[in-house]
């Protein structure tokens, strides 16, 4: 199968590139980015030296749509709606890794992102692109909106618990995320270079984050009423990696095995969760460390029952799980591929 990388000089960009190179089914059959066309890949991603042997053009969706069977976009929010529907009006299938289609109601897009949505009839078409939940509507559509990384890596973690009716206060969920340098993109700005980013735990956008519209939107398709949540992302001194810790309080009481079941009954047959909770040893809960390079998202949880809390925790890898590992999954699934095609690694460690 022949594919395309709109955006793939960027971070995430370049983690397509390196998963598609050794994918068994597929080929990458043209990448684009504004910035570095004309210029061999290996030039901003050395690491593909000897894997991929092409050049960046430019943008042209004629082309793409001639050459190509699917087309991964990765660029800024923003950017991505009007090209996403031009392919879509040519036929093509299409994984978008911007917010510009996570959100169903256009309503949301000038509350979060300050923007009205210029083809809001092409929200319903897209499927919110979290397999592990969503994989029927994935696999019917020709277009798959991948979601933000600590959207997903938080939704992971809450939503058992919200399927499990009546357990859980959704008027006062708490998500508290930390997040690597990567997450902020290739583009460098005042805050991001070596010596202003180095060391630090940074609150940014401590109140009115984007991700929460999305993961509003998705709990509430299990809820069916309106539910509350407030999300607090850090930024940490690592590359890559996400831990949310999530604060869920109870409405009765949940013992530590009842909850192993709420979380076994919701992922045993997921290859890429993995529920990490161990008595022993220096690894008890989820951490970013073991997942680095890896699509797998860890979870586990600890429960307060002074004050009738749910500690649920979750970790993965932001330009993985959190971006192009989920693409990749999307894909294996809207063509029928094996679903760890191209992804059945372990994590890097030491890291």
């Amino acid at each position: 199968m022949k594919v395309g990388v709109i955006g793939a000089s960027g971070y995430v960009g370049g983690e397509l590139l390196r998963l598609l190179s050794t994918h068994p089914k597929v080929e990458v059959n043209m990448i684009t980015s504004r910035q570095r066309a004309g210029e061999l890949v290996h030039r901003v991603h050395p690491s593909l030296k000897g894997f991929i042997d092409l050049t960046f053009s430019n943008l042209d969706t004629e082309k793409l749509s001639d050459k190509c069977d699917l087309v991964f976009t990765s660029l800024p929010h923003g950017k991505s709606n009007s090209i996403v529907k031009d392919l879509y009006d040519r036929g093509m299938r299409i994984i978008d890794l911007s917010a510009d289609f996570r959100l169903k109601d256009p309503k949301d897009y000038v509350k979060w992102y300050g923007w009205e949505h210029p083809f809001p009839e092409m929200l319903s078409l897209s499927a919110y692109g979290v397999p592990e939940y969503n994989r029927e509507k994935i696999k019917g559509s020709r277009l798959v909106s991948c979601p933000g990384c600590m959207a997903v890596t938080s939704l992971l973690s809450l939503r058992p618990l919200i399927e499990k009716k009546d357990l859980i206060d959704t008027d006062h969920i708490i998500v508290d995320s930390k997040i690597g340098s990567s997450g902020a993109g290739a583009t460098e700005n005042a805050g991001t270079h070596h010596a202003m980013r180095y060391g630090v735990i940074r609150p940014y956008k401590p109140a009115k984050h984007r991700h929460t519209a999305e993961i509003i939107q998705e709990l509430q398709t299990v809820t069916k009423s309106p539910i509350k949540v407030s999300m607090s992302p850090h930024a940490v001194n690592i590359v890559r990696g996400i831990l949310t810790t999530n604060h869920i309080f109870m409405k009765k009481e949940v013992t530590e095995l009842e909850l192993w079941k709420i979380y076994r009954a919701s992922y045993s047959a997921e290859h890429f969760v993995r529920l990490i909770r161990d008595k022993k040893g220096l690894y008890k809960f989820p951490d970013p460390k073991f997942l680095i390079g890896s699509n797998f998202c860890d979870i586990g949880f600890d429960i307060d029952e002074d004050n009738k809390r749910i500690v649920a925790l979750s970790a993965s890898d932001n330009l993985m799980k959190g971006a192009a590992g989920s693409a990749i999954q999307n894909m294996n699934v809207m063509f029928g591929f094996n679903e760890v095609d191209g992804l059945n690694f372990t994590p890097i460690t030491p890291v």
